[in-house]
């Protein structure tokens, strides 16, 4: 039998206690939403809750603390996040979408096939770090490669102090190899691919036994086996939120996170020449000086231009947009070059 919840070993920090000096209200969790409906948990137990009319359960997020009236199973506040995970919802739009709610540690999973992908992983490690969150790469499926330090090696040239952790899904140490991340009150998420192992080690983690589905032979990818996110209770007291696999991860509004995913070029930025240097051709770059020293690798300057340009694109606002297509039309239509031809 589970020892009896404390709002510490919820996940309770000074961060939400200081929030609430002046409010009234019973103190919850969310562990799962719903399209009208909310269940949470309290230390008196689990509740289902709903929010006042008018307001949705899209901008609630599994982790989030609220505070509530018990009697009338009613949402009355939502507590300011600690951390926040979210993604674009699609390329060129401000549009994000919530994933968790204060995470502590983020296990970004793929795995040591062809599903290990450098610019996917740099675009979870962009979202952690903008959002605060410690990330962790988890490779799963070491004891099917021929050699999986080569990934390690490959997922360690992300960060110097980034933890990458070579594991078999399957086997009986999951929980001992990554217990240094769920401590007592500690919450962590799981994000990644689908068919790279994430339920199986949702599973080992929790003691539970969700379903499972074979990687297809042709990619190296499953089919959905977690179709929404909950928070579940470890065994020796922390907290995990399991996300569906994702198929698009746009960004959006996270230039500092970017720029803390390739600190090597972001580092250099400030001694370019000019201030609004693309590092593409420009004389006096610094980024492409470190390029043809052999300090930046070609290949993370491209990925990061990428990111940098997506992450804009989808940041600006709408009268940003409307200028940039106007200087556009502009240059097109421009005397020197005449109006645009119809076909």
């Amino acid at each position: 039998m589970s020892d009896p919840l404390t709002l510490e070993t919820l996940g309770w920090t000074d961060h939400f206690a200081d929030q609430i000096s002046d409010a009234t209200g019973t103190p919850a969790r969310i562990a799962s939403v719903h399209r009208k409906r909310l269940a949470a948990l309290t230390v008196d137990g689990p509740l289902n809750l709903v929010l006042d009319p008018g307001l949705s359960t899209a901008t609630i997020a599994v982790g989030d603390w609220v505070l509530c009236d018990p009697s009338a199973a009613r949402v009355l506040h939502r507590l300011d996040r600690q951390t926040s995970l979210q993604r674009g919802k699609e390329y060129a739009t401000g549009e994000r979408q919530l994933i968790a709610a204060n995470i502590d540690t983020l296990f970004i999973t793929t795995s040591c096939n062809a599903d290990f992908n450098l610019a996917r992983l740099e675009r979870y490690l962009a979202l952690a770090h903008d959002a605060g969150i410690t990330p962790v790469i988890l490779l799963t499926k070491a004891d099917q490669a021929m050699d999986a330090a080569l990934y390690v090696a490959e997922g360690r040239t992300l960060g110097a102090d980034l933890p990458v952790v070579a594991l078999n899904a399957k086997g009986r140490d999951v929980a001992q190899v990554l217990a240094p991340w769920c401590r007592p009150g500690q919450t962590v998420a799981m994000a990644g691919s689908s068919g790279v192992g994430k339920t199986t080690i949702a599973n080992a983690l929790t003691g539970a036994n969700a379903a499972t589905q074979d990687i297809r032979e042709d990619d190296a990818r499953g089919r959905h086996t977690t179709t929404g996110r909950s928070l579940h209770r470890l065994p020796n007291g922390g907290w995990l939120i399991d996300t569906p696999g994702m198929r698009g991860l746009g960004v959006a509004d996270v230039a500092y996170g970017i720029d803390a995913t390739f600190p090597e070029i972001s580092a250099l930025t400030d001694l370019c020449r000019f201030r609004d240097c693309k590092h593409e051709a420009e004389p006096g770059c610094a980024v492409l000086a470190a390029v043809d020293a052999g300090d930046v690798s070609a290949d993370r300057l491209s990925r990061y231009r990428k990111l940098r340009h997506e992450d804009h694109v989808a940041t600006e606002t709408t009268a940003e947009t409307h200028a940039r297509k106007k200087r556009l039309s502009k240059a097109v239509n421009s005397p020197e070059k005449g109006p645009k031809k119809r076909r």
